[in-house]
């Protein structure tokens, strides 16, 4: 079975890396601080630089809780549309400026930099507006020698997307008059103990891994949560932004001073590679990146196709379980026409799970049972 995160593991660790992802960021970025979650550190680092009124500008193709900071700070959130390409609609962009933008947010989709960003940094410059880079996807990616995520007055990326953690984020402060008008909350920095989520993350981390390698006991799981009804469902946005308003737990702060990025970045890699020689042979299904540059660490694989369900379907009868379709987006893009490339793309683009704990030969199985 092949799932969406990695799961915790002790044997992944060293006591003694060469490198550790701690000096990895710092050979980059000379202020960065540690948070429990993105949405956290975007309302630290905005907090000291807007008043409430004004808006900031984000993509329509975004995950519907990542406006929720913006909300808290009394800020109006306002969509511009995208590109095919994933680039800003730099027209609609500039249409939606005026006297009260304080901000605009590009973002580094799936560990790739943002297309067309040298003309959208041009424009946010010229309106003389704060640039956030949204790095969620892209911890590691370093683009011509530049890490992703700090090329905005302002960054923030997640580590929990990238490590078998239960939380951690990372807020950049690239701008020296941000970084002078920001005044941490409560919920910057690492816990100072281990604590019981801790303890519960890697008990779930555990078990997860039993399910995986045996298939009996994963299917008998499996027949009693369908027995037990519907699942329960998801949070809404402003309650997981809430859920995440905690400093980065003593767990996750461990396992980043224990963990080789190196060794992520390359595997991750190899993994990206191995879907690629499946999926493009086929006609029906488009790799949404014709070529992986070196330094990005891909955070998934994403793929396009119009026959989303069926593909998913042909994926988890192949053992494939950490599959599916990105972003659920805003009510306010999914319900106005007016973002019809963003709900289209949320429907059609796929991202298929790449992280270091998958063995590339586990993918290269699946390509083989895969009906293509």
């Amino acid at each position: 079975m092949i799932s969406e995160h990695p799961s915790f593991s002790a044997r992944f660790l060293s006591e003694s890396q060469p490198l550790h992802i701690t000096s990895f960021l710092e050979r980059f970025s000379a202020d960065f601080s540690f948070y429990g979650s993105g949405k956290a550190a975007l309302s630290d680092g905005l907090a000291g630089l807007v008043d409430p009124g004004e808006n900031v500008l984000v993509p329509a193709y975004l995950p519907d809780a990542v406006v929720e900071p913006l909300f808290d700070l009394g800020l109006e959130a306002r969509y511009y549309r995208i590109q095919e390409n994933l680039a800003p609609d730099l027209a609609d962009v500039e249409r939606r400026l005026d006297d009260e933008t304080v901000a605009v947010m590009s973002v580094n989709y799936f560990g790739f930099p943002q297309p067309g960003l040298a003309e959208f940094m041009s424009l946010v410059d010229e309106y003389e507006c704060y640039h956030i880079a949204d790095n969620a996807h892209s911890p590691l990616s370093v683009d011509n020698g530049t890490l992703l995520g700090t090329r905005g007055d302002l960054g923030v990326t997640s580590l929990w997307k990238l490590l078998p953690i239960p939380d951690g984020a990372i807020l950049y402060c690239n701008d020296d008059a941000v970084a002078e008008r920001l005044d941490p909350s409560s919920f910057a920095g690492v816990r100072e103990q281990f604590g019981t989520d801790d303890c519960l993350f890697v008990l779930k981390s555990i078990i997860a891994s039993l399910l995986e390698t045996n298939e009996t006991i994963r299917r008998s799981v499996d027949d009693f949560v369908a027995s037990r009804g519907p699942s329960i469902s998801v949070p809404s946005p402003s309650a997981r932004y809430e859920a995440g308003k905690t400093p980065m737990s003593k767990l996750s702060a461990y396992v980043v001073e224990h963990t080789d990025p190196q060794m992520i970045r390359d595997a991750r890699r190899e993994n990206y590679f191995a879907w690629q020689r499946i999926v493009e042979p086929r006609s029906d299904v488009e790799v949404l990146y014709e070529s992986l540059p070196e330094g990005i660490c891909p955070q998934v694989f994403p793929l396009r196709t119009s026959i989303p369900q069926r593909v998913l379907e042909d994926l988890e009868r192949c053992g494939v379980d950490g599959a599916h379709t990105w972003p659920r987006l805003s009510s306010t893009v999914f319900e106005n026409p007016e973002y019809d490339r963003a709900t289209t793309l949320s429907r059609e683009i796929l991202v298929l799970p790449v992280h270091q704990h998958i063995d590339p030969s586990a993918i290269e199985d699946v390509g083989d049972r895969l009906p293509w």
